[in-house]
């Protein structure tokens, strides 16, 4: 299916702090069904690569550990087709992106099939996400950047949008669905998955826009997560954002003594050019950078359940009553996430999150009603603000 899988495992995920910062983000939480977020997408990318691509690994340096701590549990063929790239620069996803595409091809001589994924989103069952997978991989094989569209199923402004225009065959060979367990936005389409051309990609967009995109019916949610050829996109970068491109044109094929091996898993330490090219590219996203400009976009429509888990609220509900030590008197309603006991008197439908800094992170608190939980962003600009960001 895929000769490469490329997973974006860096960000600070703030939206769920303060649990998720800089040193241990959002992507490294637990995750229902998994240990963390990372494990599910790693559980994905080894699934599309059909036992013998690979998958490369994109983070920051601080968060390496976690990476070679997450992947202790998996066999050693398994370990051998992993290799993390450790970022010298946070600079958003399209270099990211651009980044793995050039590792992929430079390190094997080739076009390389390459499907991009999250590491901090919510996405099952797993086969449905394969058949999906599989109809990405043949457009991706004929020269297209492939998108993954999300059906709405509410009006919302947390996400971006992709306007679809003329649908697309499926591609020959590819099976339907009939087995795939019956859920809530699952289709079961016996065709295959439902591929469209894309016309265009919208920002985040105010409550009104929303609920006129959902009255539409042409437009998706935007998962982030895309498939192209190593050729395509590179190309497609000389095109359409030379001042990314250039600086990583001079990346050569690594040396043997490039890695090191850290916990049986391949580390790239040494790349010449790499640190130069991160200090000359600027921090953009790859749909600014990159899927809003191109010609040969596609979308497929996500036969999977997705979930994006942007706030604590939505984190409680996945999880339940929360993991920790809690004694309550006169409490109902509460979720507490905490590495130290908590007490609840007298209180209901709170959110209550404790870092006591015993694994080496800052000391930090958060209480929230539920409902209300949105306003970890505003805190979080506060600490910012205040010059505190040794707690983000």
């Amino acid at each position: 299916m895929f000769t490469d899988c490329i997973i974006m495992a860096g960000g600070s995920g703030t939206r769920l702090w303060p649990a998720s910062n800089s040193k241990r983000p959002k992507q490294f939480l637990s995750a229902p069904g998994n240990p963390t977020f990372f494990n599910a997408a790693l559980e994905r990318a080894l699934a599309v690569t059909g036992g013998e691509g690979r998958v490369i690994i994109i983070t920051g340096e601080g968060q390496v550990p976690h990476i070679i701590g997450a992947c202790a549990g998996l066999d050693e063929k398994d370990r051998k087709r992993l290799v993390v790239i450790p970022e010298p620069q946070a600079k958003n996803t399209a270099p990211a992106v651009l980044c793995g595409a050039h590792y992929a091809e430079a390190s094997c001589g080739e076009d390389r099939i390459i499907l991009v994924l999250t590491s901090d989103h919510l996405i099952r069952p797993l086969p449905a996400f394969v058949l999906d997978a599989s109809a990405a991989a043949a457009y991706a094989r004929d020269s297209f950047l492939v998108v993954f569209g999300i059906p709405p199923t509410s009006p919302a402004t947390g996400y971006g949008y992709i306007e679809t225009a003329s649908g697309l065959p499926s591609k020959p060979g590819l099976p339907g669905n009939p087995g795939l367990p019956s859920k809530p936005g699952l289709t079961n389409k016996p065709g295959g998955p439902q591929v469209y051309r894309v016309h265009s990609f919208c920002e985040k967009p105010d409550r009104a826009t929303a609920e006129a995109f959902l009255a539409a019916g042409r437009f998706y949610w935007n998962s982030g997560m895309f498939a192209f050829s190593s050729r395509f996109v590179i190309d497609e970068f000389r095109r359409n954002a030379p001042e990314l491109f250039r600086p990583f044109e001079r990346l050569c094929r690594p040396g043997k003594g490039a890695y090191t091996a850290e916990g049986g898993i391949r580390v790239l330490r040494e790349w010449p050019g790499l640190k130069e090219a991160y200090g000359e590219v600027k921090s953009i996203s790859f749909d600014y950078a990159e899927a809003e400009k191109c010609t040969r976009t596609v979308m497929v429509v996500a036969d999977f359940e997705w979930l994006d888990v942007g706030s604590w609220d939505e984190y409680a509900k996945l999880s339940g009553t929360g993991a920790a030590e809690v004694y309550e008197a006169g409490s109902a309603g509460c979720f507490v996430d905490a590495d130290i006991p908590v007490a609840l008197c007298g209180v209901k439908d709170l959110i209550v999150v404790v870092r006591s800094g015993k694994d080496g992170g800052p000391p930090s608190v958060l209480i929230s009603q539920k409902g209300k939980t949105q306003g970890v962003r505003e805190i979080v600009e506060k600490i910012r603000a205040a010059g505190r960001t040794e707690l983000l």
